[in-house]
């Protein structure tokens, strides 16, 4: 919240030297203890939402573009300079970035649909991914600035800002994977599919969740497939899961088999990933134990296999109570995915 209120939010390039600062001190502490970092948490949704990785909102600054792309620019640096230290501690730290992934469809075959896939996925699933793997910025770059009207130049950079990005990429790619989405600009009737995080059209093809997150394990293996395609790098899928209206019979208990099935069909699309090749590093759900969510601020949009009895209120007991997920994921742990 200081670093919101007293410097604005990621905006300012003092946050690079302070990142840096706490980078070496956390890592220093527990090199020996942790293997795998991430720095920057869903760092690309900052496209739609950046006061929740910038710490931008409207009073600082947060709805004009050019700052938003120039809090990107500082935290690029300040995650490569994150990944320097760690591979001066030890050889076999790794660090990666971490991104908030929807597999984007054009809604149909019309080349202009297509086209507005492709600048969406440059704009929301690529930029911030070709930057912290690469080590330098895409091609298109110009082209997304332009589009809100300003310039590369107009950012606040230094010479050394390219060289720390160019000799410090991360190490692996990590990535959140919730739903789908479908991109069309040709046919203004087409409803909406107001659920999505980052928006589009409904997909006739999919279901939806409660919220209105449209399933699609199948755009997880594509998400595999183009991330470990595009960057020959492994990929980490950290954050997985399904939000839903859950409904405890007398005993407290949840038969959450809609939560079953959406994660085996998921674990099943990353099986079907590493048959394609894709370096699979590793699949952490989300989450374990119920609490509010982030996108709405309910308690009642429930992802977890431990039910806790609290309202969006905040009435309740608080006591936690195994879903019949609890112990479904507790076998698929055990046996590595094996047994679903």
């Amino acid at each position: 919240m200081n670093l919101v209120k007293t410097y604005g939010g990621w905006k300012n390039r003092q946050l690079i030297a302070f990142f840096e600062r706490y980078a070496r001190v956390v890592l220093t502490r527990y090199a020996d203890k942790v293997k795998y970092w991430m720095t920057f948490n869903e760092i690309n949704s900052a496209l739609h939402f950046p006061v929740m990785s910038q710490g931008l909102v409207a009073s600082n600054g947060g709805n004009e573009m050019q700052n938003r792309y120039q809090a990107w620019h500082n935290q690029f640096v300040a995650g490569a300079k994150a990944v320097a230290i760690a591979h001066q501690l030890r050889s076999d730290l790794q660090i990666g970035c971490m991104l908030l992934y929807a597999t984007t469809y054009a809604y149909d075959a019309n080349p202009e649909n297509q086209l507005a896939a492709l600048k969406e996925n440059q704009a929301m699933n690529h930029f911030c991914g070709d930057v912290q793997v690469r080590g330098e910025y895409p091609l298109y770059t110009e082209s997304l600035m332009n589009h809100y009207g300003f310039s590369f130049k107009d950012l606040d950079t230094k010479p050394e800002d390219f060289k720390v990005l160019a000799a410090n990429p991360v190490d692996y790619i990590g990535f959140s994977y919730y739903m789908s989405t479908a991109v069309n600009v040709t046919d203004k009737r087409l409803a909406t599919a107001n659920g999505n995080l980052v928006g589009g059209v409904k997909n006739p093809f999919l279901e939806a969740s409660d919220w209105g997150w449209q399933i699609d394990p199948a755009g997880l293996r594509i998400a595999l497939n183009e991330l470990a395609n595009r960057y020959n790098k492994p990929v980490f899928v950290v954050e997985n899961g399904l939000g839903a209206k859950d409904v405890p019979d007398a005993n407290h208990f949840v038969q959450d088999d809609y939560r079953i099935n959406y994660l085996r069909a998921h674990i099943e699309a990353i099986r079907g990933a590493i048959a394609d090749g894709v370096p699979v590093m590793g699949y952490t759900p989300w989450g374990c134990i119920d609490l509010v969510s982030a996108s709405t601020g309910q308690m009642s949009k429930r992802y977890g296999f431990i039910y806790v009895d609290l309202d969006d209120e905040g009435h309740g007991t608080m006591k936690r109570y195994k879903k019949a997920s609890f112990d479904w994921y507790k076998q698929v742990i055990a046996s590595n995915g094996e047994q679903l």
